[in-house]
C-alpha cells in the first residue's frame, strides 16, 4: 500500500505586504553585493571588499548615488551592468518587475500580488493597480528611451557610437530612477559627475526632465494621462505633488542664485548661472548628480541642499525623503492651527485627520534617524560636522550628493549610511509598521487628560 506523501509548499502568507517588500529589498541588495564583490566586477581584478560592495549595491538598489569608489574608473562593464540593473529594479520596485514577467508569461495575478503592487507603487487604491503598473512599466521604458535618444546627440559625437549609446542609456536610466550614478570619471576625472556639462543646455534640460518625471510619482502620471492638462480633475494627491514640486524648484533656484553668487557661481555668465541654479534645485531631491562642485558650496548652499535632500520627491515615485506631501500636510496644519480653523481645506477638499498623524510620525522618525546617525558617525570620524550631516541627509533622502567624505569614512560609518539608504528607500514608517500588529480598538479606553504643549 502506497503511503500518500504530503506535498510541502512554501506559502509566504505569514509575511505582511510591507514585510515582503522590506525583505525583498534586502535580498536584492545582498545579491548585488555578492556580484559586485566578484574580482571581475572590478577593473583591477581584485575584490573591492564586501562592505564597499554592499555599500554600492545598497546605493544602487535604493537609487541613492553615494559611492565608495568612482563608478566609471573602478567597475568593469559587468559591474556597470549589475549597478544599472539594480538601479532599474530598485527604482521601479521589484514587485512591479515581477508583474511585468507575469503579464508577459500570461500568468494570473492574484489578490495578494495586487496588494503587494499597491504598497510597492504607493497606489491610492487596489482597483486598477495592475493596469497602472503596466502603464508605469511601458511609460518608464518610453521615457528612458526618449531621454537616451536626446543624450545621444551629445554623447555619441563625444564618446563614439557604442560608448555613446551605452552612456546615453546608463545616464537616462540613472536620472529617471533618481539614482545619480555616472560614467564620466574615466574622461573627466573621478567623482566629477556632470560638472563638465555645467553650461550644456541639452544635457542639463534632459537630465532635469528625467529627474522630475521620475520623482513626481506614478499616481501623478496616471492623472496626467487620464485628464491631460485639466488640473481641476486631478486627484488631491497629484495637485499637491505638482504644486510643491514647482514651489521647491523655483524657490530653491532663487535661493541658490543669491547664496552662490560669489562662490561656485562666480565668473559664470547668466545662462550658465541660471542652468546651474535650476539644476542645483532639482537634483538634491534624490537625484544625486551635480553640475557644480558640491564641496565648494557655501554653508548656506549646503544647508539648502540638505533641506531639499531631506524633503525628497513625491510618494509612489523613484524618489526618497520625507516626501513633498508630508511637508505640505505639516505646513497646512500648522497654518490651520495658528488661524484657529477647523480642519484643513485645500483645492476644495478636506485633508483626512489621519494624514497629519502619518506626516508627523514620518518627520519624527526621519529626524531621529538623522540625529542618531550624526552622533554615531561624528563620534567615530574626525570630520567636519557639516559634511557629516550633508552625507547623512543624502543617505536618508536617497539623494547621493556628496562632499567627498564617503570614501574617507570607516566600515562602521558606512554601515550606518547603508541602513539609512535602505530605510530611506523602503520608507522608515513602512519599515516600522512592517513589524507591528494591526491596530485593534481596545475594549476599554483610559480617560483623557490634557497636558501643556509649547
Amino acid at each position: 500500500m502506497k503511503k500518500s506523501i504530503k506535498k510541502i509548499e512554501f506559502k509566504p502568507r505569514h509575511f505582511s505586504q510591507l514585510q515582503f517588500i522590506a525583505l525583498g529589498f534586502i535580498i536584492m541588495i545582498f545579491t548585488g553585493a555578492i556580484l559586485l564583490n566578484l574580482p571581475y566586477a572590478s577593473k583591477d581584478s581584485n575584490s573591492i571588499g564586501f562592505i564597499d560592495a554592499l555599500f554600492t549595491s545598497t546605493s544602487a538598489s535604493c537609487v541613492t548615488g553615494l559611492v565608495p569608489a568612482d563608478t566609471a574608473s573602478h567597475w568593469t562593464f559587468f559591474g556597470h551592468l549589475v549597478i544599472i540593473t539594480l538601479i532599474q529594479i530598485g527604482g521601479l520596485g521589484f514587485i512591479s518587475i515581477g508583474v511585468f514577467f507575469a503579464v508577459v508569461l500570461r500568468q494570473k495575478i492574484g489578490l495578494r500580488a495586487r496588494g503587494l503592487l499597491k504598497e510597492s507603487i504607493n497606489s491610492l487604491e487596489i482597483g486598477g493597480v495592475v493596469k497602472l503598473t503596466k502603464r508605469i512599466l511601458y511609460g518608464t521604458a518610453l521615457i528612458e528611451l526618449i531621454g537616451a535618444v536626446f543624450l545621444s546627440f551629445r554623447f555619441i559625437p563625444e564618446f563614439g557610437l557604442i560608448n555613446g549609446i551605452w552612456y546615453s542609456l546608463f545616464h537616462s536610466i540613472s536620472a529617471f530612477c533618481n539614482a545619480g550614478f555616472d560614467l564620466m570619471g574615466d574622461k573627466y576625472g573621478e567623482y566629477c559627475s556632470l560638472t563638465p556639462y555645467c553650461s550644456d543646455i541639452l544635457v542639463n534640460l534632459v537630465i532635469m526632465f528625467l529627474i522630475i518625471i521620475g520623482g513626481i510619482g506614478f499616481v501623478v502620471w496616471d492623472d496626467v494621462l487620464k485628464h491631460r492638462f485639466r488640473f481641476s480633475k486631478y486627484r488631491l494627491h497629484s495637485k499637491i505633488s505638482i504644486v510643491m514640486t514647482i514651489i521647491l524648484i523655483i524657490g530653491a533656484g532663487i535661493l541658490f542664485l543669491i547664496t552662490e553668487k560669489y562662490t561656485v557661481f562666480a565668473g559664470m555668465d547668466i545662462k550658465t548661472r541660471l542652468l546651474a541654479a535650476t539644476f542645483s534645485s532639482v537634483t538634491p531631491r534624490t537625484a544625486g548628480f551635480n553640475s557644480v562642485d558640491t564641496a565648494s558650496l557655501s554653508n548656506s548652499g549646503k544647508l539648502i541642499t540638505m533641506v531639499l535632500m531631506f524633503i525628497g520627491g513625491s510618494p509612489g515615485s523613484t524618489a526618497g525623503g520625507i516626501k513633498t506631501t508630508t511637508l505640505f500636510v505639516l505646513g497646512a496644519y500648522v497654518c490651520a492651527y495658528i488661524r484657529q480653523t477647523h480642519g484643513v481645506d485645500v483645492f476644495k477638499r478636506r485633508l483626512a485627520e489621519d494624514s497629519i498623524k502619518k506626516a508627523a510620525t514620518i518627520l519624527s522618525i526621519n529626524l531621529f534617524l538623522v540625529l542618531t546617525a550624526a552622533v554615531v558617525i561624528s563620534t567615530i570620524e574626525k570630520l567636519d560636522i557639516t559634511d557629516i550631516m550633508f552625507e547623512i541627509c543624502s543617505a536618508m533622502g536617497t539623494s547621493g550628493m556628496s562632499t567627498g567624505i564617503t570614501r574617507q569614512i570607516g566600515s562602521v560609518s558606512k554601515i550606518v549610511l547603508i541602513v539609512l539608504m535602505y530605510l530611506g528607500r523602503v520608507g522608515s514608517l513602512s519599515f516600522a509598521l512592517a513589524f507591528t500588529r494591526n491596530e485593534k480598538m481596545p475594549n476599554i479606553m483610559q480617560p483623557k487628560e490634557d497636558i501643556n504643549i509649547g
